[in-house]
């Protein structure tokens, strides 16, 4: 077996069963990675020195296409609702047979920490089939010190080949592509699909599943911090502006998508930030559009014109393109991932029915009713079939990778939020002055104006009528903001149009909300939308 490139000897991959491969490149450097990957035709440069690859047919996550194998030990821990299981004997198959597509490859490896606070760090192999893939994985976790990787072991395992296709009879899943996750032995089989997405996501489901038994949340949000100290999580989907609004120039950032909140404070779980790039502009996110003109940065399903040049605005090959850029890419991120105990939390919503105000302040019953309702729209191409927003509910704001059920996320969060004093607020980034198609984008002017307020304090001495439909304080007057815009009602040339929506909305919490009923105390049902309490 020939290898390359820094490694602990004595875990090579022949320890995780792999037989003869051509080669393996382990721990290779940006520039290294570059090379393999043009080389290998994977991938072209842009012209300010970007590595630019494309996805193929997958240009999101097939979530229909996760598995975690049922084996007896993780069963009663697991929200079987929620998550395909897989057998043992199906998934013993798939590893045999990727091991077997695995010979004669190139293979590269990543040995990688998941978790910035190291007192609940996970350590990562990652194995991949292209170039391109081992560089966005290390641009998008924390990449030890190289004089760490010769004693390195691993924790868990994810192996990526996008050109093995699976078999639906022999291994016990839907299609060609699959995403297997063994959480028992920590062990992740990628096949039949080039998007990169798949492999973040598979870390943080692990994390998902192993730091509540430690007291620690894990939670799909973004987080900054201000210069007094003073931490901020926003909770949301893809689309929602978790990237977007964290990279403020005037906070810290300590990472855009996952993050933990244990006795220590927040820490990022990553080392680096996955930013949508469709219809991105130097003007509204100057920090985010600077990185895709660095040589280390990933441009996945980016149209380059004649000259090289990214079209963030072609959306031909997918609404869903991407950025993978190391934190460090960002002028104000924070050199250590982590922060102090947080101040607000923010729960971000893109509102496809244009009800929601821009902002609200909710209590802490409140903030556990949407935290477990993750209102929001599903924003096209996120996930493979969905071409444009619709209306959806996805608990904790990542029901796609929340193993266990939602009621121990929540609680974790209720007692953390209780302990520590947070302020909580929903943030309504979707749609104003009607529904998704009627209605417009809400301005992110506003939404930033909306957020600097809430964390300033400013806010926290406004005047505040309460919402008719959902219960929760809404600002009358902020400065820099129309006032109009903070009404939703007042935004629509029909105001009846929008009490039927209104309804239609708070029809859909109350209905999705019954699975929870069970699992909640009375304040938590107490602050349901108030249609629902009308109608009791």
């Amino acid at each position: 077996m020939k290898t390359n490139g820094l490694y602990n000897a004595a875990h090579g991959l022949e320890k995780q069963g792999f037989r003869t491969p051509a080669a393996v490149y382990y721990n290779l450097t940006e520039a290294e990675l570059y090379e393999e990957a043009i080389d290998r035709r994977e991938a072209q440069l842009s012209a300010h020195g970007a590595l630019v690859a494309k996805t193929g047919v997958h240009t999101g996550r097939s979530a229909k296409d996760k598995f975690i194998v049922k084996d007896g030990v993780v069963d009663e821990h697991i929200w079987w609702d929620n998550n395909k299981a897989i057998m043992p004997e199906h998934f013993e198959r798939l590893y045999e047979d990727f091991m077997s597509q695995a010979q004669g490859m190139e293979l590269f490896v990543q040995d990688l920490h998941a978790g910035a606070d190291k007192d609940h760090q996970l350590k990562v192999r990652v194995v991949t089939e292209n170039a391109w893939h081992s560089l966005f994985i290390r641009n998008l976790l924390i990449r030890p010190e190289r004089e760490e990787l010769a004693s390195f072991v691993p924790e868990m395992t994810i192996i990526d080949l996008p050109s093995f296709e699976a078999d639906p009879e022999r291994h016990g899943c839907r299609s060609g592509t699959v995403i297997a996750v063994d959480l028992t032995r920590m062990i992740v089989l990628i096949g039949g699909t080039s998007y990169a997405g798949e492999i973040k996501k598979s870390v943080f489901t692990a994390l998902n599943y192993i730091l509540p038994t430690k007291g620690v949340m894990p939670m799909h949000c973004s987080a900054n911090e201000g210069p007094d100290g003073d931490v901020a999580v926003f909770f949301g989907l893809s689309g929602t502006g978790k990237t977007t609004l964290s990279a403020d120039p005037s906070r810290t950032l300590i990472g855009d998508d996952e993050h933990g909140w244990s006795e220590n404070g927040v820490f990022n779980f990553e080392g680096g930030c996955y930013a949508k790039t469709i219809r991105l502009s130097r003007e509204a996110e100057p920090e985010i559009y600077a990185t895709t003109e660095r040589f280390g940065t990933v441009l996945e399903n980016v149209v380059l014109d004649d000259n090289k040049m990214p079209d963030f605005h072609d959306a031909s090959l997918t609404e869903n393109t991407r950025c993978a850029y190391p934190l460090h890419f960002i002028p104000n991120a924070s050199a250590t991932g982590t922060g102090g105990q947080p101040k607000n939390i923010i729960m971000l919503t893109a509102d496809a029915f244009g009800v929601m105000p821009p902002i609200a302040k909710l209590t802490p019953a409140q903030a556990m009713y949407h935290f477990l309702s993750g209102y929001t729209a599903k924003v096209a191409g996120t996930e493979k079939g969905v071409t444009e927003p619709e209306a959806t509910f996805s608990t904790c704001f990542g029901a796609p990778f929340m193993p266990r059920h939602p009621s121990e996320y929540g609680n974790l969060l209720r007692d953390l939020i209780a302990e520590h004093g947070v302020d909580c607020w929903l943030v309504n980034t979707g749609w104003t002055g009607g529904a998704y198609g009627v209605g417009n984008r809400m301005p992110i002017k506003a939404t930033r104006t909306l957020l600097k307020a809430a964390l300033s304090g400013e806010l926290n001495s406004a005047e505040f009528r309460t919402d008719p439909n959902f219960g929760f304080a809404v600002p009358v007057a902020v400065n820099g903001v129309d006032s109009a815009i903070l009404d939703p009602r007042s935004t629509w040339a029909d105001p009846e149009a929008y009490d039927r929506q209104a309804e239609k909305l708070a029809g859909m919490f109350t209905t999705n909300f019954e699975k929870f009923a069970a699992h909640v105390d009375a304040d938590v049902m107490n602050a349901a939308p108030r249609y629902l309490q009308a109608a009791e």
